[in-house]
């Protein structure tokens, strides 16, 4: 199995799978050109669509690709019903035709119904899981996003994350600030910088990365946890309480960010 970063719009990454003999898969359709261009190039033939959930970043492609390759999209049974064929629930396993064997976790919080999609060693965590972040909580609550993290970080160290962001500088910028005396964050940074200098993609990361410098999967972590309790001048929190600060207090450091 072979995994393509395809850039679209702002920000978006599209991932392409490549099974056996040039068979694929496609996750997150934010826009179909850059797509189709990238299949074409390397004389891949679509098996399916994967839906995450049912933002227009990541959705917008889809009518323009099935124009072309009329494939299966599979996605979350409670959203995006619009172009959902082949509807996924919690632990429903699939595979898609020479590329492999899938399995569905559904991560709510960011939307009620986003799902994650694990492959040999690889997570596809769309909005739920960034590299150094996590989605906003557009639809859910701090308490069903915390849940969501908590399921992924039980999978693997060695997990491949491969997010729909290209957001790590900015998350880690915040990770610094919450964490400023964390030394796998500072590396982070300057790591980070070089390979966004150089063109990269920061992703995909490991989740035992995200471990060590993602806030929203250290808010148990005691140097962080105290850093949110000062700055919620609380005495004591749970840890959904500490997670929905984390979230809120993000929100509000993106706010002052220079324009």
């Amino acid at each position: 199995m072979q995994i393509y970063a395809i850039p679209v719009l702002d920000d978006n990454y599209v991932w392409i799978i490549e099974g056996d003999n040039r068979q694929c898969a496609v996750v997150d359709l934010g826009e179909a050109e850059p797509v189709i261009a990238a299949i074409a190039s390397r004389g891949l033939v679509p098996q399916a669509i994967l839906l995450t959930h049912h933002h227009w970043d990541h959705t917008a492609g889809i009518q323009a690709f099935l124009s072309r390759y009329p494939v299966p999209v599979i996605g979350p049974a409670t959203e995006a019903q619009t172009w959902v064929t082949d509807p996924k629930r919690d632990g429903d396993a699939f595979t898609v035709a020479g590329v492999g064997d899938f399995r569905v976790l559904t991560s709510p919080g960011h939307t009620l119904g986003h799902i994650v999609f694990l492959t040999e060693g690889a997570a596809f965590t769309g909005d739920t899981l960034f590299s150094a972040g996590c989605g906003r909580l557009f639809e859910g609550t701090a308490a069903q996003m915390l849940h969501s993290l908590d399921r992924i970080a039980t999978l693997p160290d060695d997990t491949l994350i491969y997010c729909g962001h290209e957001y790590t500088a900015d998350s880690l910028r915040f990770a610094q600030h919450a964490e400023p005396d964390n030394p796998a964050i500072r590396a982070r940074v300057a790591e980070v910088a070089k390979v966004r200098q150089d063109g990269r993609p920061t992703v995909p990361t490991t989740l035992a990365l995200e471990k060590k410098t993602n806030p929203f999967l250290r808010i148990r972590e005691p140097g962080l946890r105290e850093a949110v309790i000062h700055y919620a001048s609380a005495s004591s929190i749970t840890d959904e309480e500490a997670f929905g600060i984390v979230r809120r207090w993000k929100d509000d450091f993106d706010g002052l960010k220079p324009l």
